[in-house]
């Protein structure tokens, strides 16, 4: 399965947001609006915007908002400061004034006064839109891997129902002592767009002989030999969308590389408890032609 769809699906329904933002800036611009705008569930849609634009939706929907105020301010010497509030979706003039001179430093008034767009524009130095996001990534040639897996299917919160069936096998066969073989894992499709019930994930442990026949569900399976771009992700392995989406919408479409037909792979270089999940190292391998 390639992730190609995946992934641009997800810019394009971020695209879809930011779109309907920048339409319905005096309407309602909640997280539950928005999430189901881009069609993601509320729990997950706050965090997955930060990843995508680099500010909290929040913070970004009230960048919009003074923008435009700014504008209509700079523009048009009868806009008033309560037509500005208002129509920058503020509730009171008092509530945008404090807004505005957090953000620029100065009142609308003043600012309509003398504009400085300067500093207007360091305001919006927005990761998405400046496309400063720095990865540190490496292109490898990945060799072939026998691993055992066993997959999960279902909702991605009961993962590590499956993680802990997989460590019983391991421990009870030997044959992927986790000391000595490296563990891996495979998500077939993107959690975050995915329905529950669909989402197939692979729990995967190195090893050197044939799987035993056993009663986990265990068996034998290839990650196969490629070229690869990898990028480590430090932190929770819930959060490594954080690090996977800059790949797909920043360094990609700049490489001028392709992907190969063949889901990203994670390689786990902690393990728990002896590291908490917080300082976890995870490098994530897409397959490149």
């Amino acid at each position: 399965m390639s992730d190609v769809p995946i992934h641009f699906a997800y810019t394009t329904r971020f695209n879809a947001v930011l779109a309907y933002i920048d339409a319905n800036l005096e309407g309602d611009l909640s997280v539950k609006t928005l999430s189901q705008v881009a069609n993601f569930s509320a729990f997950h849609f706050h965090r997955q915007f930060t990843a995508f634009v680099g500010v909290p939706v929040s913070r970004y929907v009230q960048l919009m908002r003074l923008r435009r105020a700014a504008h209509r301010l700079a523009a048009a010497a009868d806009h008033s400061v309560l037509e500005a509030a208002l129509g920058a979706g503020f509730e009171s003039p008092e509530a945008f004034c404090r807004a505005f001179r957090r953000a620029f430093g100065m009142t609308p008034s003043a600012f309509r006064k003398e504009p400085n767009w300067q500093v207007w524009s360091a305001v919006f130095a927005i990761p998405h839109f400046s496309r400063t996001i720095i990865m540190q990534v490496r292109i490898v040639d990945f060799p072939e891997v026998t691993v055992a897996a066993l997959e999960h299917c279902g909702p991605a919160g009961l993962v590590n129902e499956s993680v802990g069936r997989f460590i019983k096998w391991r421990m009870q066969s030997g044959q992927s002592p986790v000391a000595s073989s490296r563990t891996f894992g495979i998500p077939y499709n993107n959690p975050d767009t995915t329905p529950a019930h669909a989402f197939r994930f692979a729990i995967c442990g190195e090893i050197h002989e044939a799987v035993a026949p056993n009663e986990f569900g265990v068996h034998e399976m290839v990650i196969p030999a490629g070229r690869c771009v990898v990028v480590r992700h430090t932190g929770s392995p819930d959060h490594i969308g954080e690090t996977i989406y800059p790949i797909y919408r920043d360094w990609l479409p700049a490489s001028g590389e392709e992907l190969r037909d063949h889901p990203l792979f994670f390689h786990y270089l902690s393990a728990y408890p002896e590291t908490p999940q917080d300082q976890w190292q995870t490098d994530v391998y897409v397959p490149l032609q």
